[in-house]
């Protein structure tokens, strides 16, 4: 195993631990944001989702245990990545400098990466915790849109996606490049699916919020 370990420890190796967290991740969100979308069909719709997800629970947790670590791997990875370039680049470049080099996404992966990690701590512990650790009669569908009718939790919850989807604009197109594919004649391609994808997950995820705290019941 120590070879496994020299190469996590590389720089190429952090880049490609990202990457495959980072795809994994991505995937994740697909499923996750496929699911919250039964909100908008109703208690009915939204409960009989999260009942096919209690009786493959055993294998929920198992999910849970292995996403854990893909988040774990991917925060500890883009914290090392980004003082391994900070350590790197020591001198202060000026602005104009920066962005002829890199994109406003590239350049704020930390912060927004920081703001969505704050946003996950407050979502288990308002979402996760209270179902899967409270009593048996809890209401999932109660528990979410609840808290949705809240102005301030909705209001994180939007800005936490907006931040998402500039994450996943950079994160996307940079996971696919570190693993080879940035041929000139596809990865145009390749950043074009990455920003529909960004858009369309950011934009449904913020949506649920927006509908439940101002459209929902008038």
């Amino acid at each position: 195993m120590g070879w496994f370990w020299k190469f996590t420890n590389s720089s190429v190796g952090k880049k490609v631990v990202m990457s495959v967290t980072g795809i994994l991740l991505i995937l994740y969100l697909i499923i996750h944001l496929a699911g919250n979308l039964t909100l908008y069909w109703g208690e009915q719709a939204f409960t009989t989702y999260a009942g096919v997800l209690e009786v493959i629970k055993p294998l929920i947790r198992i999910i849970e245990v292995v996403l854990a670590l893909v988040f774990i791997f991917h925060i500890i990875n883009g914290v090392r990545v980004w003082w391994g370039n900070k350590k790197a680049k020591p001198v202060d470049y000026k602005i104009n400098a920066k962005s002829k080099n890199s994109s406003i996404f590239s350049r704020t992966m930390m912060q927004s990466g920081s703001i969505i990690f704050i946003f996950l701590v407050v979502h288990l512990d308002t979402i996760w915790y209270p179902y899967n650790m409270g009593s048996e009669t809890v209401n999932l569908y109660g528990i979410v849109t609840g808290l949705f009718m809240i102005p301030l939790y909705s209001w994180f919850y939007v800005f936490a996606m907006i931040l998402l989807g500039f994450h996943l604009n950079h994160g996307f197109q940079s996971a696919f490049q570190t693993m080879g594919w940035n041929h000139k004649k596809y990865f145009p391609l390749i950043q074009k699916a990455g920003t529909i994808y960004s858009i369309l997950t950011a934009a449904g995820f913020a949506s649920l919020p927006i509908y439940f705290l101002y459209f929902y019941g008038r």
